[in-house]
């Protein structure tokens, strides 16, 4: 039986992160990971926008996410010699007067800091975008290449032999008070699961409330289109070269139909059709599955029961941009470096749901 200090289940952009994390630190990792190219992490453009919302709200701790996102990245690009990391200003396109009036308002108070480089409500030029109620550029956003990034580091993986592209069986893992084993060829002293929307049928953290929610991206062709900056309204733009761009993304909640969607494909086409008079081409169609949280923050704790079993979940639409700074967090606790996990992230918010459903199926003290 071989031993590590840390089993993970899940390499989306969750377990990667918290792996490579937890890796550079000299701890042993083994990750199991189904490798589906539908993932919420495999399909998703990879935004990073510290501004965002129908309030035009600055994402929460903004201004410790970006720049831990950015360093994380760009080592990642060292470490592979291959660039995942595009940092772009983001074109957020005002759709009505009352929009464009509401955020001049709030210009006055500078609620964004830095983020926001310039508040317009003149149509500025940009190649190929309308722009019939001006916009704003903000700061510091940009993108990530989160599929080539997560086959970089999967091929690495399975090459060095601590990822295995295996289905994770439950009914394989037995838990202890010191450890964990699986298939009785694995041992490790935590089990940390990042297995993204699965977690809402996880034995052991099904209490939690994780919702399912897919979400749709067009690959489109739109030659003359400006590449120069991320599009913002109603859909994101992002540039990926050569005249090509992902749109997206539809949300969707349970009961809903798996895959891609002939709805979403009209969606996404009209919300483009709203940013762009230039003609383009639908070039590819994807669909995958985010893990939504009630309060829209992440999941990370240890199981009130269990200690040496945890997760690392509930990232949702800004996975890739809380992901770094959230890893580095979480690893911390985990290595005894800091105390306690942030109140906003950690499970025990949710204490009373463990409570309720404690003598459930699945779920033993």
């Amino acid at each position: 039986m071989t031993s590590y200090d840390y089993f993970i289940l899940g390499h989306g952009i969750a377990g990667a992160t918290l792996a490579y994390e937890l890796r550079r630190r000299g701890r042993s990792v083994l990750v199991f990971d189904a490798q589906r190219p539908d993932s919420a992490s495999n399909v998703a453009a990879g935004l990073m926008n510290p501004v965002t919302g129908q309030r035009f709200s600055l994402v929460w701790k903004a201004a410790e996410l970006l720049p831990a996102a950015a360093a994380f990245y760009r080592e990642l690009e060292q470490h592979f010699g291959q660039q995942f990391f595009f940092e772009k200003p983001i074109l957020k396109l005002f759709s009505t007067v009352a929009e464009q009036n509401s955020v001049m308002a709030r210009s006055a108070d500078n609620p964004w800091e830095d983020f926001v480089e310039e508040i317009t409500a003149e149509p500025p030029s940009a190649e190929g975008v309308r722009m019939d109620f001006g916009g704003v550029r903000i700061r510091h956003g940009g993108h990530v290449a989160v599929r080539e990034l997560l086959a970089a580091l999967s091929a690495e993986g399975q090459q060095q032999g601590w990822l295995r592209a295996e289905t994770f069986d439950w009914e394989q893992l037995v838990v202890d008070a010191t450890e964990v084993t699986y298939a009785g060829e694995v041992r490790a002293s935590h089990f940390i699961c990042c297995e993204g929307a699965t977690a809402a049928r996880n034995p052991y953290f099904n209490w939690l409330p994780i919702r399912p929610n897919p979400g749709e991206v067009l690959d489109v062709q739109c030659n003359g289109l400006t590449e120069t900056m991320v599009l913002n309204k109603g859909a994101y733009v992002v540039p990926l070269g050569n005249g090509s761009f992902r749109v997206g993304a539809t949300y969707r909640w349970p009961p809903f139909k798996e895959g891609i969607t002939e709805e979403a494909r009209a969606e996404l086409v009209q919300r483009l059709r709203q940013i762009t008079d230039l003609p383009f081409v639908v070039t590819d169609q994807r669909a995958g599955v985010r893990p939504a949280v009630q309060d829209r923050k992440p999941l990370l704790g240890m199981h009130p029961a269990m200690p040496n079993v945890s997760i690392f979940n509930g990232l949702g639409s800004k996975g890739i941009m809380v992901a770094p700074l959230l890893a580095a967090h979480f690893a911390n606790v985990l290595e005894n470096t800091e105390k306690e996990l942030w109140p906003e992230v950690n499970i025990l918010r949710y204490s009373a749901l463990y409570i309720a459903a404690r003598s459930s199926v699945g779920i033993s003290l």
